[in-house]
């Protein structure tokens, strides 16, 4: 990574706002081997690939995860890219380790917006030293861009995970959790961050940080978004009143455990001195 790529300010950010845009992280190349990876992807789905958009609606939004293992561009992504070390040094961890890789596509004209959530109650995780890298593969006007409520990684609230599909909560009534608040209709009360992106640009959040994203009605373009998820030092394994995503079902640990699993290996160390 070149020398001043993630700087102070930039970690101040992240720990202030829970999200912080980074420029010119990725070389062109980089992008074109994950775009070549996004298309035997989407030939060849995992089974957990999901199609949001109805046959026959405008656009089309859908996305799969878990499969950087199986695509030979995407694993080369996850170990030898900068992102490892972007990860391990906004959230001030001496190690990274890759939880899993999320590719979401929205076509020209797709009308489904991506609800307002935080990622963290969709895992299998918890801990501080947690996020998630959102790049780009294509422009992106901030009209378009994901939005993110900042702050609102701060002060420990654990919300209901929503299906993205029709938005409801996957379970109400369990203890210590709370219904997302009605961000799209008090806008106003909220500091909620955008950004015009170029290629190379990549989002770093928190995954306590709540996030949603619009639809591309209006967009002539692709917007195709690959996320990869991190853990650091503090990551703990934990249980959820539901079926956490991904699921995981090869690993056994139990709550409170440190993420030492095979399916979770460590790609970036911090270097003394």
């Amino acid at each position: 990574m070149r020398e001043g790529l993630v700087t102070e300010k930039d970690i101040e950010d992240f720990e202030t706002d829970g999200v912080v845009c980074l420029r010119g992280v990725f070389e062109a190349a980089w992008l074109e081997k994950l775009a070549a990876g996004l298309d035997k992807n989407f030939a060849d789905p995992g089974p957990d690939g999901t199609m949001y958009t109805e046959k026959g609606g405008p656009g089309g939004f859908y996305d799969d995860y878990c499969n950087w293992r199986r695509i030979p561009e995407y694993r080369a992504f996850v170990l030898t890219s900068p992102a490892g070390e972007v990860a391990g040094r906004l959230t001030r961890s001496r190690t990274a380790r890759i939880y899993h890789e999320h590719v979401l596509v929205k076509e020209p004209g797709t009308r489904e917006v991506t609800p307002w959530h935080h990622d963290l109650t969709y895992y299998g995780v918890d801990g501080e030293q947690l996020c998630s890298i959102w790049l780009p593969l294509d422009p992106v006007p901030q009209s378009a861009c994901p939005e993110f409520v900042a702050g609102s990684h701060l002060g420990g609230k654990l919300y209901y995970p929503r299906l993205f599909i029709d938005h409801r909560n996957y379970a109400d009534g369990a203890d210590g959790y709370e219904t997302v608040p009605d961000i799209e209709s008090n806008r106003s009360n909220h500091t909620i961050l955008s950004w015009q992106l170029e290629p190379g640009d990549c989002i770093v959040f928190h995954m306590r940080t709540l996030h949603g994203a619009p639809g591309t009605s209006d967009l002539k373009t692709r917007r195709r978004g690959f996320s990869t998820r991190w853990l650091g030092d503090d990551a703990r394994f934990a249980v959820r009143p539901w079926k956490t995503s991904p699921p995981y079902p090869e690993v056994s640990l139990t709550a409170g455990e440190r993420m030492e699993h095979a399916s979770f290996p460590v790609v970036w160390t911090a270097q003394d001195g």
